[in-house]
């Protein structure tokens, strides 16, 4: 007998194979060891020949050109992997909560075979849109940005490589895919199925917390049990989205701590942000000389050359060149305001409007210029603020089987209690004041800085 026959039988004797989704190759092999790709840590992704006619098709192979963390690799050596190997994991992660969700009566009820394969396919192809350093750009606002949805869109187009491969190999519409990503209609089904993929114990954030941990080279993000919250899942009680039974607390808790060091201690290190905050000025000049369109189709590399190549000549260039030159000149911080010490002043600039923040940084490069009696650029001084959309509150519901009620989980735990009685991004995102290395030297210790910004933030 074959090895993959005997298995299959093998599962069958030991009952595996009442599962709703037994029908799904790649949960099979899941459990019986077939074709797979390996990923950092130590997963095994199911690679099935319909897995891998998508992911070899020319719209998810340039997922291999966009790093996952951008610019913070300018920081953390290491985090240099891509959207591509983040994609495999949540597509991983998604089959591992389809095994464990379709154990509950309900969940399978709801979502048939056939959505649990469009989910699999929504897993892998998430940030299909998404283009080099698409975060960063996104976070300024600017209005004539073209949506990364509108990107995804175009290469689920029925022409395309990879829309065929979806309607031959999977049967599966690519309107289908994309009504998971971006909500056009409305169904019980596929509530609970963006809740697997976009909601507060999502595949997507189960892969990037312990991924960027692992390859920016820090413990935060792996430091809780994601094989006890998996075996936790079950559905909420409106039937609409994810819930966690009483022996996944401690994991859940875990993970929201997880996901709050991550940002203080990685995404929002002050760094990290001084690089952030010279691209995004640097692309906030010389966006309108760029045809977006086009640009954002490129890999990162030919991203930052195009961008380089446009700023020759201008006031970023300098900006540019600290970023992505031979050698590394990141702005220094100096100053930064938090919520509990200065809340005036910060919420005076968190939150604002890019543009804003740009004329109240051209307003205080003036006063900054008449005091120490030198000429100061108006890139020599960046602001760094919060952007106007929240973070994803930690909102999960956990079931007490004894009881047979649900309860919030912040009703039950002083840590998610404590965060959620909080605004989760102003205690991790800062506002920061950066300074081109040799004016940083010049301000250290003026006191007086704090006035001059309340001023020049109080005239724009």
């Amino acid at each position: 007998m074959p090895r993959t026959e005997f298995l299959y039988y093998f599962l069958q004797v030991c009952g595996k194979m009442s599962h709703p989704y037994r029908a799904i190759p790649e949960l099979f092999d899941l459990q019986a060891g077939g074709p797979l790709i390996r990923i950092p840590h130590q997963l095994d992704v199911p690679f099935t020949p319909r897995v891998r006619s998508l992911v070899d098709t020319a719209e998810f192979q340039r997922l291999r050109q966009i790093t996952q963390l951008g610019l913070a690799a300018r920081i953390y050596p290491g985090a240099t992997h891509t959207r591509f190997e983040h994609a495999l994991g949540v597509f991983h992660n998604a089959i591992q909560y389809l095994w464990q969700l379709g154990k509950d009566a309900r969940f399978a009820a709801t979502v048939d075979p056939h959505q649990a394969e469009v989910l699999m396919v929504a897993a892998l192809l998430h940030d299909l849109g998404h283009w080099p350093f698409c975060h960063p750009i996104e976070d300024m606002g600017l209005a004539d940005l073209p949506p990364h949805e509108q990107f995804a869109a175009e290469f689920l187009a029925p022409d395309r490589e990879l829309g065929m491969v979806l309607r031959d190999e999977w049967n599966i519409q690519p309107e289908e895919v994309l009504d998971v990503l971006v909500a056009k209609t409305d169904s019980t089904a596929l509530r609970l199925m963006r809740s697997v993929l976009s909601g507060p114990i999502d595949i997507d954030k189960m892969d990037y917390l312990e991924r960027d941990s692992l390859h920016a080279g820090v413990p935060y993000g792996r430091n809780f049990d994601r094989a006890r919250l998996i075996q936790s899942l079950l559905v909420n009680e409106a039937g609409d989205g994810l819930a966690i039974s009483a022996k996944g607390k401690t994991a859940a808790e875990l993970m929201v701590f997880a996901r709050y060091v991550m940002f203080s201690e990685v995404y929002w290190h002050h760094a990290v942000r001084s690089a952030t905050c010279m691209f995004a000025r640097s692309f906030f000049e010389l966006h309108q000389s760029l045809d977006l369109k086009s640009l954002f189709k490129l890999s990162e590399f030919d991203v930052i050359r195009e961008l380089r190549q446009t700023a020759v000549g201008t006031p970023v260039a300098s900006l540019l060149d600290g970023l992505f030159g031979a050698k590394r000149q990141l702005h220094k911080r100096v100053l930064e305001l938090s919520l509990y010490q200065t809340p005036d002043l910060y919420r005076q600039v968190a939150g604002r409007p890019y543009r804003e923040l740009v004329n109240v940084a051209r307003r205080l490069s003036e006063r900054v210029s008449q005091e120490l009696g030198c000429e100061v650029q108006s890139t020599d001084l960046l602001i760094d603020a919060p952007p106007l959309h929240k973070e994803v509150e930690f909102k999960v519901s956990i079931y007490h089987p004894k009881e047979r009620r649900y309860h919030a989980l912040s009703e039950v735990s002083p840590v998610v209690n404590a965060l959620a009685r909080t605004q989760f991004d102003d205690y991790v995102k800062r506002v920061r004041l950066f300074a081109a290395p040799p004016l940083a030297k010049q301000l250290a210790g003026r006191r007086e800085f704090t006035d001059w910004l309340d001023e020049a933030s109080a005239h724009s």
